[in-house]
């Protein structure tokens, strides 16, 4: 793309700006600091050229949106068609807390519902059960029963929303019980539009909320992909997450590798299964993190899109253009929000929402300013609506598509961002591929080595926190945080015992025995998670007949 004779020259300008009038400069006014690095610790230069990019190819690196490699986005018209969706990450105390809160959200100008759940529902307990004591709905919803999910999207036309619901190890269960509760409004399972996380492999990567060992929790993946491809043609029926990897406290650039190999993982699965790449490819969803490093994250962004592309065109022969997308939602870094200080979170939101908008997001979740303290209030909650409004409303960066395609520094970064990844896929390979790794602690090593670097720059001031060690002040909390239900747990309990008492037990022995069969061989299993969550099992006494076939999983030690 740069004619070779001017790039000499370029070098020999800089060579001589270097050590005329760079060094005057430095000599007079030192820099503020020896090096300048990323929120991953990788070195920045002083400036970026042409030089830094001189063997980049337009058409074969960066294109034109809509095309391959889709560098540049996955739309001809990015937001100037279709804005991002809004979808504000919510749940919290019982389904008629969430739902009131929902509706909420939805009349303020949110574009799609996101759906939290509470440690015992991610774990795939009962609300009542003696594991779950003392987490009821601390972290989300309690969702025990298709009664719940009922509850939860009350007066909410399920045929008229997208929906995401971020739970893994049960996903299966809990998107029966959606698509249920849709049936009870008289919506076809065709018309659903959404996305359930169900992402395993990152729970064993990072974020622990596993139940299952790994095999049988893949084949329950590949049960909803194959179910989805085939009955809800409208739905993303996995999440392939960086988000909880990133928060574990891994670099941008393992980030990339590690959920872009999970994502490979899982389409080979669905291959061994015997479906067809461009049956379920296009629905193939991301799931990022937008932390506090503005270019690194735009660059990690545009490099997952081409190195996506690339993989399932030229390694697993996709044929359907749509299979080549990478479509993925943002959220703010949860993990960068302080306690102290927390309206400061308000600008840490914003600048990482900027990232995710011109990184080309179709989705994105912005953190609440007191997070670090409690789940969102509706006033914090509003206010981090706002500020995606504000984003696509008045700031402008919305009118063009990749305003900063071309820019020395972010395509430099983009491309280190794509080395940085391919390595990591080498390492990979070479311990047998991903369950390998996962068995051997490969992620797990990677990440712990990161997060301890990060924390050690944060600790001898090499790396600022604003409020935790540098511009700190003493001034007492003044925001409200969000008070629940104090009778939530009590009422969720009862209506959970009459449910047992009214239902057709008879009807659920059979479902559930019908499902332990069906775990014990090798058919589908959705069809009868689907029949027991019809006839009001609860997700407890479906999660069991799963522990009592499959086994639980216990993470060993490698340190």
């Amino acid at each position: 793309m740069f004619d070779r004779e001017k790039l000499e020259g370029l070098r020999q300008a800089m060579e001589a700006w270097e050590q005329e009038k760079l060094k005057e400069t430095i000599d007079q006014v030192p820099e503020r600091r020896e090096e300048f690095i990323t929120t991953s610790s990788e070195p920045i230069n002083r400036l970026y050229t042409p030089l830094d990019i001189e063997d980049i190819d337009f058409q074969q690196d960066l294109g034109l949106p809509g095309e391959y490699p889709y560098t540049r986005g996955v739309h001809p018209t990015l937001y100037r068609g279709r804005p991002w969706t809004m979808r504000m990450f919510a749940g919290f105390g019982s389904a008629k807390e969430t739902n009131k809160r929902f509706r909420y959200l939805l009349d303020q100008g949110q574009t799609g519902l996101s759906t939290a759940f509470d440690l015992p529902t991610l774990m795939g307990y009962d609300t009542d059960a003696p594991e779950a004591l003392g987490e009821f709905g601390k972290c989300g919803v309690a969702i025990s029963s298709l009664q719940d999910m009922e509850i939860l999207f009350k007066d909410i036309p399920l045929d008229k929303v997208s929906t995401s619901m971020t739970i893994n190890s049960p996903a299966a269960v809990i998107w029966a019980m959606y698509i249920a509760a849709a049936e009870k409004q008289g919506v076809r399972q065709e018309q659903l539009r959404g996305t359930i996380q169900n992402d395993i492999l990152k729970e064993y990567i990072a974020q622990k909320e596993y139940i299952f060992p790994p095999k049988p929790s893949m084949r329950l993946v590949i049960d909803t992909i194959e179910y989805g491809s085939k009955q809800l043609p409208l739905w993303n029926t996995i999440s392939i997450s960086g988000y909880h990897i990133r928060e574990a406290g891994s670099t941008a650039a393992q980030e990339l590798a590690f959920t872009l190999s999970d994502g490979m993982e899982y389409v080979r699965w669905s291959l061994d299964r015997g479906l067809e790449i461009d049956t379920f490819a296009p629905r193939l969803s991301f799931f990022f993190n937008a932390h506090n490093d503005f270019f690194e994250e735009i660059a990690k962004y545009r490099a997952a899109r081409r190195i996506w592309a690339d993989v399932m065109r030229n390694t697993f022969g996709a044929r359907n253009e749509r299979s080549w997308l990478m479509r993925f939602h943002t959220q703010t870094a949860g993990v960068s929000l302080t306690a102290q200080q927390p309206e400061i979170n308000i600008v840490r939101v914003a600048i990482q929402a900027l990232a995710a908008v011109l990184g080309g997001t179709q989705s994105l979740h912005t953190n609440s300013m007191d997070e670090a303290l409690a789940l969102p209030s509706a006033h914090a909650a509003t206010i981090a609506l706002r500020t995606q409004q504000i984003l696509l409303e008045e700031s402008g960066t919305a009118n063009t598509i990749d305003p900063l395609g071309g820019s020395f520094f972010v395509e430099a970064l983009t491309d280190r961002m794509e080395q940085q990844a391919r390595e990591y896929f080498r390492r990979i390979d070479e311990l047998g591929g991903v369950l390998p790794a996962l068995e051997v602690g490969f992620f797990q090593r990677e990440i712990h080595e990161a997060a301890y670097r990060y924390q050690r720059e944060i600790d001898n001031g090499q790396r600022k926190i604003i409020g935790v060690n540098a511009y700190i002040d003493d001034v007492p909390l003044k925001i409200s945080l969000l008070e629940m239900d104090p009778e939530g747990h009590r009422r969720q309990v009862e209506r959970l015992e009459k449910l047992r008492q009214t239902r057709d037990n008879g009807a659920v022995g059979q479902a559930l025995d019908r499902l332990r069969i069906a775990c014990q061989g090798t058919e589908n299993t959705m069809p009868h998670i689907l029949e027991a969550v019809h006839a009001y099992a609860t997700l407890g006494e479906i999660i069991d007949v799963m522990r009592e076939v499959f086994g639980t999983y216990e993470e060993p030690s490698w340190m």
